[in-house]
């Protein structure tokens, strides 16, 4: 794991602070999910710090920043493929994937993890997490990623068909259970609803998205659910 954040720190930290104070509150969730994850936090917690890695000038050579991100970890640091994978799909990649015309490329380099789960574990990290590190419900990072890119953007577009897909992970991680403590150390705890309340609630499945299925895994629902319909 701290091979993980010293390499999120060396690409982010100097050339985009804002970004790196964004990994570093990441990976500060996923350190509260370890009660859920039970083997795989350390995973999870690496995954966090690398997921935006892709940004660093350095390596963005796609300009997708999972696809580049991933890249990185198996051509050069020669990460486990699993975290590779996390890293290519987290928060509904393969959403922005199709806006770019690089879903296939995404797909045959990175299968979708099969551990669903530790997938919506990252996403919900990422997506209770603003720009600046500080935590966010979800309907609030959702908002904060339309104003901050603006509508008509493909960002603004990808997001807007993965939220159906974000908001079910949202709700698998905090509902799943610690292992032996009878649920009691979920995400959420503590708040009458956990991350999924905020001023931007009206975002939720039924009130202007369609609900997800019960399976959450980004990809998935992807497929289930091309992008733009």
């Amino acid at each position: 794991m701290e091979w993980a954040r010293e390499l999120a720190r060396r690409l982010l930290a100097e050339r985009l602070p804002r970004r790196w104070a964004h990994t570093q509150g990441v990976a500060a969730r996923a350190a509260m999910l370890a009660p859920i994850l039970g083997e795989e936090a350390g995973t999870l917690t690496a995954a966090a710090y690398l997921h935006d890695i892709g940004y660093a000038p350095d390596l963005a050579t796609t300009g997708f920043h999972p696809l580049d991100g991933a890249r990185y970890l198996r051509d050069v640091a020669g990460a486990d493929a699993m975290l590779c994978r996390l890293v290519a799909h987290h928060s509904c990649a393969t959403f922005e994937a199709t806006e770019r015309g690089l879903a296939e490329t995404l797909l045959s380099e990175f299968p979708p993890p099969e551990r669903s789960l530790l997938a919506d574990a990252l996403t919900y990290c990422d997506m209770t997490t603003g720009p600046d590190g500080r935590h966010l419900s979800v309907p609030e990072r959702l908002a904060e990623i339309h104003s901050r890119y603006g509508p008509g953007h493909l960002v603004s577009r990808s997001i807007a068909a993965a939220t159906p897909c974000i908001l079910a992970a949202a709700r698998a991680v905090e509902a799943a259970p610690s292992p032996g403590t009878a649920n009691r150390c979920r995400p959420g705890s503590g708040r009458s609803a956990g991350a999924l309340t905020g001023p931007s609630a009206s975002l939720r499945p039924g009130r202007g998205a369609p609900s997800a299925p019960r399976w959450t895994h980004c990809s998935a629902w992807a497929h289930r659910r091309p992008p733009g319909r």
